[in-house]
């Protein structure tokens, strides 16, 4: 047993010999050298307090000498040094209160920085940076009208919504109104649009003063339910429906037209009726007188059978009156209701030319379309025994040229006292 330990001790001194003078062939390989363009302290999240500033500085792994700084999409204030990478921020509080910056936002900022002698070599990257603030602004709603509007039947209430923003912006809206109304738009955010049409009779007979008051309530909240109310007072003033009661006076207009040319047809009938009645009661007493003044004539003559003639004929004439009264009676009535015809139709034309619209919205509308119904009533009762001829729409020139004829108009006319 010891020979067999004494053997093996002597054959692995011999091993170690023979291994150490072996020589050393493996080189041992160095390590690799980092050439690519790095960052190398770049923090990727700032969180920064609205009075507080910061100031940092980037560092790359090589030389700071021939690179560039540079930011993307940078809120406003956040600068950089584009020589040696100091990143700085001053958080003035105005930025805030303008609306610029907000808060509790994340703003993605790029960076980059790039050699300025080999562009391919360059490193961008992204980084964080959100403001915070530890003093409570509210948010409040701000509408564009004053806290009282008034506004009339028929038009259009309408105002914008605007929000001035505090820590935490508002972010929903509800709409609440003191009397049912339905806007044409739904309220649900700033910005919005509040546009209500006034129906013409929202203000009813009972309500004092013709006016009628309500309110309605914008109610903001943020995203911790802190909230704000804006609370418009609206009042509505009693207007004339005025695309109604013009389609009343248009109507009325063309009653009166229509009524006017029917009475030019009635007046054409009645006086060449009279004309003619007139020429046949001139033909009897031309008649007449030319029988009188024969009788007379021979009357006076030697022959006795002219003078028997002349006995006879004045007789004649006097037949001959009862004989135009019966052909061609004179209606005197006749005559009094062309004239009055006549008459009435020049005043229908005043009343009309009068009462005309001087407007798109005339205020006056209702006074003048009542002052055109109680007028036309009126002459309507006038002449309600006349009887008026049916309107032939083929012949309204023809009767108008007539109407006017200064020859017709002659007759009409009111003669002055010497």
């Amino acid at each position: 047993m010891k020979a067999l330990l004494t053997l093996l001790t002597g054959l692995f001194l011999l091993l170690s010999s023979k291994a150490q003078d072996i020589p050393d062939s493996v080189h041992a390989i160095p390590p690799a050298v980092d050439t690519s363009l790095r960052i190398r302290n770049l923090n990727p999240y700032f969180t920064l307090h609205v009075d507080s500033s910061l100031s940092y500085k980037l560092e790359i792994n090589k030389e700071i000498t021939n690179y560039y700084w540079y930011l993307k999409n940078s809120p406003v204030g956040l600068r950089i040094n584009k020589d040696n990478g100091l990143l700085t921020f001053k958080a003035d509080k105005a930025y805030f209160l303008s609306g610029r910056l907000k808060y509790d936002v994340e703003y993605k900022v790029q960076l980059g920085v790039q050699n300025l002698n080999n562009p391919v070599e360059k490193a961008d990257t992204v980084f964080t940076i959100v403001f915070f603030n530890t003093e409570i602004i509210q948010s409040k709603i701000r509408p564009s009208v004053s806290a009282t509007v008034t506004v009339d039947e028929g038009d259009t209430a309408r105002f914008v919504l605007n929000c001035e923003n505090g820590n935490f912006p508002i972010e929903y809206i509800n709409f609440e109104s003191s009397i049912p109304i339905k806007p044409e738009n739904a309220i649900t955010k700033c910005k919005d649009e509040f546009v209500w049409w006034i129906p013409y009779d929202f203000v009813k007979d009972n309500d004092a003063g013709k006016v009628k008051e309500f309110r309605l309530l914008f109610i903001g909240a943020d995203k911790f339910r802190n909230k704000d109310t804006a609370v418009i007072r609206i009042i509505v003033r009693d207007a004339i429906n005025y695309p109604l009661k013009k389609q009343e006076y248009d109507k009325l207009v063309s009653d009166y037209n229509r009524y006017i040319q029917q009475l030019k047809f009635t007046f054409r009938t009645l006086d060449k009726k009279i004309k003619h009645t007139r020429n046949k009661r001139v033909a009897f007493d031309m008649t007449s007188s030319s029988s009188a003044l024969a009788g007379t004539i021979l009357s006076t003559s030697k022959n006795e059978d002219q003078k028997n003639v002349g006995r006879v004929l004045p007789a004649v004439g006097v037949t001959l009156v009862p004989v135009k009264e019966a052909v061609a009676p004179n209606k005197v009535n006749d005559q009094n209701s062309v004239s009055l015809v006549r008459t009435s139709i020049r005043r229908l034309e005043y009343i009309l030319q009068e009462n005309g619209l001087v407007s798109e919205k005339d205020p006056d509308i209702i006074t003048k379309t009542t002052k055109l119904k109680t007028d036309l009533k009126q002459i309507q009762l006038q002449l309600i025994d006349v009887p008026l001829e049916e309107i032939n729409f083929e012949d309204p020139k023809n009767v108008n040229k007539y109407f006017d004829d200064p020859k017709v108009n002659r007759k009409y006319r009111n003669k002055k006292k010497s």
